[in-house]
C-alpha cells in the first residue's frame, strides 16, 4: 500500500512538473536513503571505551613514532580545536603533531596555538612571518619531525580514534612497509554527518596513474620522506599527487587499511564538495602525471582532464606500431562476423593480421564468406578447428599461427566503436610491467556490460558495473577511470604473446566458463598488470553466436569449471579481490557498500 503511495505521488510530480524534477527528486531521496545506510555503518565502526581502553594498553614490539604534520592558514577556530582534539584523542600515543602556521604575521590563530602547545607536549608550532603558500607551509611542518612516520592531515579534517593505532599495527605486521594509506569518507561543516565513504581498492598503479585516489590517510616513511625531498611549490593544489608519485617510484612497498580513519570535511570553496573552485589544482594534477611519466622513462605519454574533474587520461603516442594477430573464434553468425571485420578495417591502426578460426559451422554462405574475404584482403586468415567446441583450446590453436608480438583475443559478436581502439590497447600492453589489456564494452543497449572483472563478486567472477547506463561514470568515476583490475574479460583482451606463451596459454579445463579470468589470474602470478583502458570501446552482441547458460549439459559444465576454479583461486576468493574493497557488496554489481 506504502509502495503504491509513492508511485502515485511521484506519477502526479511528474505530469506537474516534469521529467528532470522527478529524476532530480528521485535522485535526491536515493542520496538520502544512501547517506542513512552509511550513518548505521559509521556508528558501527566506532570504538566502544573497553575497545579505547585495550588498545592504549596494548603494547607493539615496535612502537613507532608518528608525526604528524598540518599546514595551518587561517584555520576557524573550531574546525583547528577539532583537528587538534581528534589527534590528542588517539588511542595510539607515540605521535607528536607539527604545526606550520602560514597565515602570516598578523595570525589570528596565535594565541590559540599558544595555548594549545602549552595543553599538549607533544604539540609542536612553528610561526612564519610573512604568508605561505601550501607546499612552501607543509615544507615548514616538515622540519620540526623527528618520527619514524611522517603522517599527512588537512589543518581543518579528523582523524578516526584508532587511525595511528591501526599503523602501528600494519607496521609491526610488515615492517618493511613504507607507505601506508586509508579509506575515507567526507564529513559535514558542524562535524555531525557522515557520508560519501570512500573504499578504495589495495595498491592500484594505474589508478594512481589517473587520479589521486590514495587522498588521506597517507602515512610515509621518513626515509623515504627524506629521499623524495620537499612537496614542490610548482604543483600547488596537486602538491600531495606529486608527492605521492614521488614516493611510489621509489617504494612499491605500499599498504592499503580497509578502514575509515580519515574524515575529510566539506565545505564551500573546499575541492570535496565544489571542485570546480580549483580548477589550477586539476590542471597541477595533470602536469604532476606528466613528469612522473618523464622520470620514470615514459616519454611518449599524453595526459588531459576527463569529464570527471581529478580523473585523468592518459594516451600512449605510438612510436613504433608492432604487429597485432587479432584472433576471432566463429561459428556461421557471418552477419555479426562481418561488422566485426569491418570495424576492425575502420579502426586507424593498421599493422595486423587476422585469423578466424572455424568451428563446426554447418551454413554454405559462412565457408563461402570466408573464400571471398580471404581474396579480398590478405590480411586474414582462415584455420579450422574439428574438435569440440573449448574457447581455450580454440584460442590456443590459433595463437600457434600467430606471427604478431600481441595477441588481440575478439568475440566475433563484438564491434569496435572508435577509430583508436587498437592503439588503445597497443599502447598499455607495450608497456614492459603489463601482461594484458581489456576494453569497455556495452551491450546494444547502451548499458555496460564489461568494466573490469573482480574475483568474487557474484560467486566466483563478476563485471563490476554491469548494466549501468552507458553514460555514467560509476562509483567515484572508475567506470571511465584507466586502471588495474584482477581480470578482464576475453570478449576484447590484447595479451602479449610472450606473455601468453610463458604460461601456457588457456587452460582447457576451462571450455567457456572462466577461461579469462583464469589467464588473468596466471599472468599477474608471474607479476604482470592486467589494465582496464575504458577508451578502447566496443559494442559486444553477448550470447548472440554462444547462447545461454540454460540447459541441463551446459549447467553441468559451468559447475564443473566453477569447482575448478575454486580449487585452484580458493585462498583468493577468501581474502577477497585486492582491487575491490571487503566493504562493497559482492552480491551487487555498482560498488555499494554492505
Amino acid at each position: 500500500m506504502e509502495k503504491t503511495r509513492k508511485i502515485n505521488r511521484i506519477i502526479i510530480y511528474y505530469k506537474k512538473y516534469g521529467f528532470r524534477y522527478v529524476a532530480r527528486f528521485c535522485i535526491e531521496k536515493v542520496l538520502k536513503l544512501e547517506e542513512k545506510r552509511y550513518h548505521k555503518l559509521y556508528r558501527k565502526t566506532l570504538l566502544s571505551e573497553e575497545d579505547v581502553k585495550k588498545q592504549k594498553k596494548e603494547y607493539f614490539a615496535y612502537m613507532p613514532k608518528f608525526s604528524i604534520v598540518v599546514p595551518l592558514y587561517r584555520t576557524p577556530e573550531t574546525y583547528l580545536r577539532n583537528m587538534v582534539e581528534s589527534v590528542c584523542q588517539q588511542t595510539y600515543q607515540n605521535w607528536e603533531l607539527c604545526l606550520s602556521d602560514g597565515s602570516g604575521i598578523n595570525s589570528s590563530l596565535k594565541k590559540i596555538l599558544n595555548e594549545i602547545v602549552q595543553q599538549e607536549k607533544r604539540i609542536k608550532v612553528i610561526e612564519n612571518p610573512c604568508q605561505l603558500h601550501i607546499s612552501e607551509n607543509t615544507n615548514k611542518a616538515l622540519t620540526l619531525c623527528t618520527g619514524d612516520y611522517v603522517v599527512f592531515m588537512d589543518h581543518d579534517d579528523l582523524l578516526a580514534r584508532d587511525a595511528l593505532y591501526q599503523c602501528a599495527k600494519v607496521v609491526n605486521r610488515d615492517p618493511e612497509i613504507k607507505i601506508i594509506y586509508t579509506d575515507e569518507d567526507k564529513v559535514s561543516m558542524d562535524g555531525k554527518k557522515h557520508f560519501q565513504p570512500c573504499f578504495k581498492p589495495d595498491f592500484n598503479k594505474d589508478l594512481l596513474n589517473s587520479t589521486n585516489y590514495f587522498g588521506h590517510l597517507v602515512v610515509v616513511d621518513k626515509g623515504i620522506v627524506d629521499q623524495v625531498g620537499d612537496f614542490r611549490p610548482e604543483y600547488d593544489g596537486a602538491q600531495d599527487y606529486d608527492f605521492v608519485l614521488r614516493c611510489t617510484e621509489i617504494t612499491e612497498k605500499v599498504y592499503h587499511i580497509p578502514k575509515i580513519l580519515y574524515h575529510w570535511r566539506m565545505h564551500r570553496g573546499s575541492t570535496a564538495d565544489n571542485p570546480e573552485s580549483k580548477m589550477y589544482a586539476f590542471e597541477a594534477g595533470a602536469n604532476a602525471i606528466r613528469a612522473h611519466y618523464e622520470r620514470i622513462g615514459i616519454k611518449n605519454a599524453k595526459v588531459r582532464q576527463t569529464k570527471c574533474l581529478g580523473i585523468y587520461r592518459t594516451r600512449y603516442v605510438l612510436q613504433e606500431k608492432p604487429k597485432v594477430t587479432i584472433i576471432i573464434p566463429n561459428k556461421d553468425h557471418v552477419d555479426d562476423l562481418k561488422k566485426c571485420l569491418f570495424s576492425i578495417e575502420c579502426c586507424r591502426y593498421s599493422n595486423y593480421e587476422i585469423i578466424i578460426i572455424e568451428n563446426s559451422s554447418k551454413d554454405e554462405k559462412t565457408f563461402a564468406f570466408y573464400e571471398n574475404i580471404q581474396k579480398k584482403n590478405k590480411s586474414v586468415r582462415i584455420l579450422y578447428w574439428d574438435g569440440e567446441f573449448n574457447y581455450s583450446a580454440i584460442n590456443n590453436y590459433g595463437v600457434k599461427y600467430a606471427n604478431g608480438e600481441y595477441i588481440l583475443f575478439l568475440n566475433n559478436d563484438t564491434v569496435m566503436i572508435n577509430r583508436e581502439c587498437i592503439e588503445e590497447l597497443v599502447g598499455f600492453c607495450m608497456r614492459n610491467d603489463v601482461g594484458a589489456v581489456g576494453a569497455r564494452l556495452y551491450f546494444d543497449d547502451d548499458s555496460i556490460q564489461h568494466a573490469g572483472v573482480v574475483v568474487g563478486l557474484g560467486g566466483i567472477a563478476g563485471h563490476i558495473f554491469l548494466n549501468t547506463p552507458k553514460d555514467q561514470v560509476g562509483y567515484f568515476g572508475r567506470i571511465i577511470t584507466q586502471q588495474n583490475y584482477s581480470a578482464v574479460t576475453a570478449a576484447c583482451i590484447m595479451v602479449k604473446k610472450k606473455v601468453f606463451e610463458k604460461i601456457g596459454g588457456f587452460d582447457t579445463q576451462f571450455k567457456v566458463a572462466f577461461n579469462d579470468v583464469d589467464l588473468c589470474l596466471r599472468i599477474r602470478e608471474k607479476g604482470y598488470l592486467i589494465v582496464y583502458n575504458p577508451y578502447a570501446e566496443l559494442y559486444h552482441y553477448e550470447s548472440n553466436t554462444r547462447g545461454k547458460e540454460d540447459t541441463p549439459d551446459k549447467i553441468e559444465r559451468l559447475n564443473k569449471e566453477s569447482i575448478v576454479f575454486r580449487k585452484r583461486w580458493g585462498k583468493l576468493l577468501e581474502k577477497g579481490d585486492p582491487y575491490y574493497n571487503r566493504n562493497l557488496s559482492i552480491e551487487r554489481m555498482d560498488c555499494r557498500f554492505k
